[in-house]
């Protein structure tokens, strides 16, 4: 193969398979920022690479992916056992800026919903790296053992595990959201806390509603979640009703209507609620500002 014929087969694959390896990297990492990173790297080393023997590019750059994502993983765990309170993923809002690069766009569907990608992030890195391949992107069990260095039984066993993990504390991740009751839903939420009615938010709440926040490690209040509605609306009431200061606005976060709180028209956060059946099974709060890079991007400019 000429020069001019490995820089076109190259350039082929940046165009056709850099959104799929973004969509990969981010699932299995729950950060944008970090699945650039691993997406760049994957193809820094095919550019290293001899493309002559590469068949399937596309497959050659997902097991380079994944077993970089894998490493980080494992890394991370390490890193983050001295971390006060939860690590949530970081979420990603949606854009209608028809100037962003639709390639550098995470695709949003069922699977990025935020409630899963806070089970995955409690899940063994193999056990994540096996259920997103395989149950999110139709990878076969042949295909990922080699990359976790499971046998095809052992994966099969980890899926099992990882899928009734998800069922339980998330619902199915092929749950089909109702958008239309859950912006209802929100909207009621946001309204009842910008006139400080704690009588108006507790009917939207589930009965054993779950709230936590990622505020970055830095306090150890919230190394615990917060349960039931006794516990949870005046928390809500205190950070985001009426007389916090703070401005909550309706906005699809990882594919799913939810909330953004701003104060002087800065983003402090990001509520990412769960509605089952008309009511608020969880919310997951990010105030780490690392995490909100993207959210800040697209509504702040």
């Amino acid at each position: 193969m000429s020069v001019i014929e490995s820089n076109e087969r190259f350039s082929d694959a940046w165009t056709n398979h850099h959104r799929f390896l973004l969509d990969v990297a981010y699932r299995l990492l729950g950060s944008y920022t970090d699945a650039e990173d691993i997406v760049q790297e994957a193809f820094s080393r095919l550019l290293r690479t001899d493309l002559d023997p590469i068949e399937d590019l596309r497959a050659w750059l997902v097991v380079v992916v994944s077993r970089l994502c894998l490493d980080q993983l494992r890394s991370a765990r390490v890193k983050r056992e001295g971390y006060i309170g939860p690590w949530f993923p970081e979420p990603l809002i949606h854009s209608d800026d028809i100037s962003t690069d639709p390639a550098d766009v995470v695709t949003m569907d069922e699977s990025v919903r935020y409630a899963l990608l806070v089970v995955l992030e409690r899940m063994s890195p193999a056990e994540r790296v096996i259920f997103v391949l395989h149950d999110v992107f139709d990878f076969p069990f042949e295909k990922v053992a080699p990359l976790v260095g499971r046998t095809v039984a052992a994966c099969r066993q980890l899926a099992s595990r990882a899928r009734k993990r998800i069922d339980e504390e998330a619902g199915s991740a092929r749950f089909a959201i109702d958008p239309e009751e859950q912006r209802r839903v929100v909207d009621a939420f946001i309204a009842a806390c910008a006139a400080g009615e704690l009588k108006a938010l507790l009917p939207l709440l589930d009965p054993s509603v779950i709230g936590w926040a990622d505020l970055g490690g830095t306090l150890p209040a919230v190394s615990r979640p917060n349960v039931g509605l006794e516990n949870v609306a005046p928390s809500i009431m205190r950070f985001f009703g009426a007389e916090s200061g703070n401005t909550l606005v309706a906005h699809v976060i990882n594919g799913e209507p939810s909330v953004v709180a701003f104060s002087e028209g800065a983003v402090i956060g990001v509520l990412a609620l769960s509605v089952k059946d008309g009511l608020i099974t969880r919310i997951y709060v990010v105030r780490d500002q690392r995490k909100l890079a993207q959210v800040k991007k697209v509504l702040e400019g």
